[in-house]
């Protein structure tokens, strides 16, 4: 049977690379388009970071690749649970909108790490400001169907090989 196969390692870096590519748009909004990121904005850049740092890390090493692919999908996941956490404080009345923080800068110099955190995580009023729509969709709105595509690639890595392994153990 003649089928054309990727290898994981190829798998796993186009992974990466589209994370790359998810953080090459994100600064290029903030540096170029002059988008100051919010909280929740800044956490999602690091779902991303973290989902292509376990993308890098499978192509790099080459085995482990079921856990390799489960940890990439969780952690896109997350991202998209922050996401979409974000989307819904964009389409919340104004009068439910929680209240605009200081700085992040700031709140890192003067409050404690687990406040921090908690901000950049469950976002802010300047979180709820929309400063585009492409396609009918905010910028969380695209990143967060990006989060579920890049979970959804990871989990097919698991589906492509379990089958190609499958067909393999036929052919001898």
């Amino acid at each position: 049977m003649n089928r054309i196969t990727v290898s994981r390692r190829l798998w796993f870096s186009t992974g990466f690379m589209a994370c790359c590519g998810l953080l090459a748009v994100g600064a290029y909004m903030q540096f170029v388009e002059e988008l100051e990121p919010c909280p929740l904005c800044i956490s999602q850049r690091l779902a991303i970071l973290a989902t292509g740092i376990i993308f890098l890390m499978a192509a790099l090493h080459n085995k482990a690749h079921n856990i390799y692919a489960i940890a990439a999908a969780f952690s896109a996941l997350l991202g998209a649970g922050i996401s979409a956490r974000h989307v819904w404080l964009q389409h919340l009345p104004p009068e439910q909108v929680p209240e605009c923080s200081p700085g992040l800068e700031y709140v890192f110099q003067h409050f404690p790490l687990t406040d921090t955190i908690k901000l950049m995580l469950t976002g802010t009023g300047e979180c709820s400001q929309i400063d585009g729509i492409f396609l009918g969709l905010t910028i969380p709105g695209w990143t967060f169907i990006a989060f579920v595509m890049l979970a959804a690639f990871s989990l097919a890595s698991l589906r492509v090989y379990h089958a190609s392994d499958t067909d393999q153990e036929k052919d001898i």
